[in-house]
């Protein structure tokens, strides 16, 4: 691997075809969610997440609670442009893996700051099931940040 292309081996395909849905389709969720962050419904959407995080709970006392959330969906974008770029540009990945990791430990964090995130529904424990999926992002993002790859 010369930094800058990403090299494939014949291998292992189905280990090739998983990594790429899994690149990609996180670069789709990324995206898609970043654009809909600049929807006012969104911004009001997250301002519970944001307001009772221990990192976040602040930034309403500085900026609107849309420009919030357009800063949040402009990082998930850029995430997305370099997971997109990564298959091209080698040396974009680990900055899409740092990304990924910042962004899902934080989301994930929310499940344990935000009052009243998680409800007993006939004896069983839910929460927005949603932010469940970060679970899944946050293990792609480690895997990609250990470059071990089989065809880097």
């Amino acid at each position: 691997m010369d930094g800058t292309t990403l090299k494939i081996s014949d291998e292992n395909r189905t280990y090739k075809i998983g990594y790429y849905i899994s690149l990609f389709g996180a670069a789709l969720i990324l995206l898609w969610i970043g654009i809909f962050k600049f929807t006012p419904t969104e911004a009001n959407g997250i301002k519970n997440l944001v307001e009772n995080h221990f990192l976040t709970f602040f930034v309403y006392d500085i900026v609107s609670v849309q420009t919030v959330s357009n800063a949040i969906g402009a990082i998930e974008i850029i995430i997305a442009l370099l997971l997109i770029f990564s298959v091209k540009f080698a040396s974009l990945r680990k900055y899409a893996a740092i990304g990924m990791i910042v962004t899902f430990l934080t989301t994930l964090s929310y499940l344990l700051t935000t009052p009243g995130i998680w409800k007993i529904v006939d004896g069983v424990p839910i929460t927005d099931f949603f932010i469940l999926k970060d679970l899944l992002l946050l293990g792609f993002g480690l895997m990609i940040l250990n470059g071990k790859n089989e065809y880097k």
